[in-house]
């Protein structure tokens, strides 16, 4: 761990995603839908490493506290994909800028920042302003949580279960769903390729019954929907990904809502990212129940 001493807040880094949960840990709890991103990679992280499998020496955690030494604030660099984004939780504007000057000075490229806002757009500003350069945002996020579920029509068919036997066809899915992604935000298909989470981590999300196809009357896998494991009690949706032959038929709001019923009936709440750009999936997923908690934006730094 290293701190980071500035005026007002204090920037303290970590290696260890363990050591960061013990010191953010009752942070992150009290606000467990916005935190979701950040918990659920560390809690991953966290039984990869008694795994034994390593890690980046790239990565870090972020704890930032306040003068009284109360935890105000929180992010990672873990992303696998370059160019390596930080992912940012919301924080004092202060420390947004404060954190743009750190990791200036620490000598690390930063030509991506994720998560909410304003603090990822603070900090993407100053890195800009430091470096020379200019922000760009690349992708428009919205987080939603599910309150009371409201069915949709239903439609013929039910939920499967994917094995690791639908390996192939899961990750074929994930990369396509990514390339949908890129198409609405107005970038080339396939500019989020690296995103998409290798086969080792698919398969162990498949080990953990962690995606659902829903297979129409005739038998036919139609639709692909995923779920993290829930992280200090919230789960989140995503991927959710429909074929183009298949969309119109109502195959995603039911499987999205089957999936968010069982979530729940678990006792865990259950959240999910929307692209703002996207008033298909936006409506779909206000019909079912879910309310906007947070904006994101995914912002390229262009020098």
């Amino acid at each position: 761990m290293s701190t980071i001493p500035i005026t007002g807040p204090h920037l303290q880094f970590h290696t260890d995603p363990g050591e960061f949960l013990a010191a953010a840990g009752d942070y992150l709890a009290a606000d467990p839908v916005v935190s979701t991103v950040v918990t659920t990679v560390a809690h991953r992280l966290v039984s990869q490493r008694a795994a034994g499998i390593g890690q980046p020496d790239r990565n870090w955690w972020l704890v930032i506290r306040d003068e009284s030494g109360a935890v105000v604030g929180a992010g990672m660099r873990t992303a696998p994909f370059a160019p390596y984004p930080p992912f940012l939780l919301p924080m004092p504007d202060e420390a947004a800028v404060a954190l743009a000057h750190a990791l200036h000075e620490r000598g690390e490229q930063v030509l991506a920042v994720n998560g909410a806002l304003p603090a990822a757009e603070l900090c993407a500003a100053e890195l800009a302003r430091l470096g020379g350069g200019r922000v760009q945002v690349n992708l428009h996020t919205r987080l939603h949580e599910l309150g009371e579920l409201v069915w949709p029509a239903r439609v013929p068919g039910g939920l499967q279960v994917a094995t690791e036997d639908d390996l192939e066809l899961v990750t074929e899915w994930f990369g396509a769903f990514m390339g949908d992604a890129d198409e609405q935000a107005g970038r080339q298909r396939g500019a989020s390729a690296d995103e998409v989470p290798d086969r080792a981590e698919i398969l162990r999300r498949l080990q953990g019954g962690q995606f659902w196809f829903w297979v129409d009357e005739t038998g036919q896998r139609v639709h692909l929907t995923g779920a993290n494991p829930p992280s200090f009690g919230v789960a989140r949706v995503g991927p959710v990904y429909t074929p183009p032959a298949q969309r119109g038929h109502g195959w995603a709001s039911n499987a999205v809502a089957e999936v968010s019923r069982r979530i729940q009936a678990e006792g865990a709440r259950v959240c999910l990212f929307t692209d703002q750009a996207n008033p298909t999936s936006n409506k779909i997923y206000a019909a079912l129940g879910y309310r906007p908690v947070v904006d994101m934006a995914n912002l390229v730094v262009i020098h």
